[in-house]
């Protein structure tokens, strides 16, 4: 009997933690068929300024915000120090950090309205005007 509540509270924790954990995706207003993540990250740390003839607008959520955190995480493969760090030096070659935005809500619409925009928002929010180019999952 004790075995049987042991694994059901495991089941249980399980569970919990699947419920919880969010999906994210990389949308932009231009469509790629699977595009690759070192690509993405190449985007974001503007190493790479072009996706076919598109200029690429990269797009942040602002600091402390769960998604961009798990983006950076998750995607970039980077902390906020090395990212700090980064831009720092990148600064003083002239190179500035995407724009951040305040919002999903916000990126979305930017996205929808700036040719070759890309950003990143909760899997749930994607509508149909958004071309989804990535998607991770935060555990």
């Amino acid at each position: 009997m004790l075995y049987i509540l042991r694994f059901s509270f495991l089941l249980l924790l399980l569970l919990q933690v699947n419920l919880n954990a969010k999906e994210y995706a990389v949308v932009a207003s231009f469509a790629y068929e699977d595009m690759p993540i070192n690509k993405i990250k190449a985007l974001f740390l503007k190493k790479s300024a072009y996706v076919g003839s598109f200029k690429i607008v990269p797009l942040n959520l602002s600091l402390g915000d769960a998604g961009r955190n798990s983006f950076e995480k998750n995607v970039l493969g980077m902390n906020f120090p090395t990212l700090k760090s980064y831009w720092t030096k990148q600064h003083y070659l002239g190179h500035r950090p995407p724009i951040s935005l305040k919002s999903q809500k916000a990126m979305k619409a930017f996205i929808k309205n700036v040719q070759g925009a890309i950003g990143y928002i909760e899997l749930k929010n994607v509508d149909r005007e958004l071309n989804i180019l990535y998607i991770w999952s935060d555990n």
